[in-house]
């Protein structure tokens, strides 16, 4: 309890090198919090896309329905489906009326014998698209095929990418961070040493003297991750139904919203902020304070 109201009173004593701490960790955790949130999103967007009918097949009008059911226990034999769907014309229909119910021009020019009928065909692992379209496209009643692979693997890409430029720029934060919280605590280190060495005098033990400025580090890395996350916080919650509202994607969660998430990202980040904390800290008190 003595550490910790000495710990106030430094922080108390020095309110701008506190708030340039407090500042530089905000900054980085802000952009810890940003950063997840996309990553999150971009996640959420490449399962949506994984858990569609990963691959259309679509039929001649010719085709019999024999020969259909012929392809799909094909396909089946392979192993590699989870799932087929078939798609009549008239179901081709309702969808395509579904989508475009407020544009009756385009409703008005299709009917259902200029649909094709279709199937849909998931499977259990993105990698056996190539093999499953293939079979496809080498049936004489299938017109085309719809692979929505190459839309999955730009996105684990540009996902990937972006992860790697998050983690670039947050770990030259850190080291930034880091440094200036050093900076601060050791300069009020040299700023106590009549202080510091009247209470050696009087026999105060080394951790004694330490300890407050233990705590001043962690205070420094608690206040700024909570910032940093409350603003980012903030900001996914206003500009949040912007981004869906202009997402032609209504039914993907482009950005991470839930509780669980939000909550869970802020206990990671305040265990990343103490033990940032204490590590400055611990830096600085072990060169200036043996």
């Amino acid at each position: 309890m003595k550490s910790l109201k000495t710990t106030w009173n430094h922080i108390r004593r020095s309110p701008y090198q506190a708030f340039a701490a407090i500042l530089v960790m905000m900054q980085t955790f802000f952009l810890i919090s940003v950063f997840s949130f996309i990553i999150g999103g971009s996640t959420s967007i490449i399962q949506y896309f994984e858990s569609i009918p990963q691959v259309s097949a679509f039929f001649r009008d010719e085709a019999k329905p024999e020969e259909i059911n012929a392809l799909k226990e094909q396909l089946k034999a392979t192993g590699k489906v989870s799932s087929i769907k078939y798609v009549s014309k008239q179901n081709a229909l309702r969808i395509y009326q579904s989508q475009f119910k407020e544009d009756p021009l385009l409703l008005e020019l299709v009917t259902a014998d200029i649909l094709p009928a279709s199937i849909d065909v998931r499977t259990h692992n993105i990698n056996d698209l190539t093999g499953v379209s293939e079979i496809l496209r080498g049936s004489q009643i299938v017109s085309n095929v719809a692979l929505p692979k190459d839309v999955v693997s730009n996105l684990v890409e540009v996902t990937n990418a972006l992860r790697k430029t998050g983690l670039g720029i947050i770990a030259v934060l850190v080291m930034v961070s880091t440094f200036v919280m050093a900076i601060i605590i050791g300069f009020k280190i040299s700023q106590k040493r009549e202080e510091i060495e009247i209470m050696r005098l009087l026999s105060a033990t080394n951790w004694y003297i330490r300890w407050p400025f233990l705590f001043e580090g962690i205070f420094y890395g608690i206040v700024g991750a909570f910032f940093g996350w409350l603003f980012s916080t903030a900001a996914l919650i206003y500009f949040g139904p912007m981004f869906k509202s202009l997402s032609v994607f209504k039914s993907i969660t482009l950005l991470p919203e839930t509780p669980l998430f939000i909550f869970g990202l802020l206990g990671v980040e305040l265990a990343v902020a103490v033990v940032l904390g204490i590590f400055a800290s611990f830096l600085v008190v072990l060169r200036y304070l043996k």
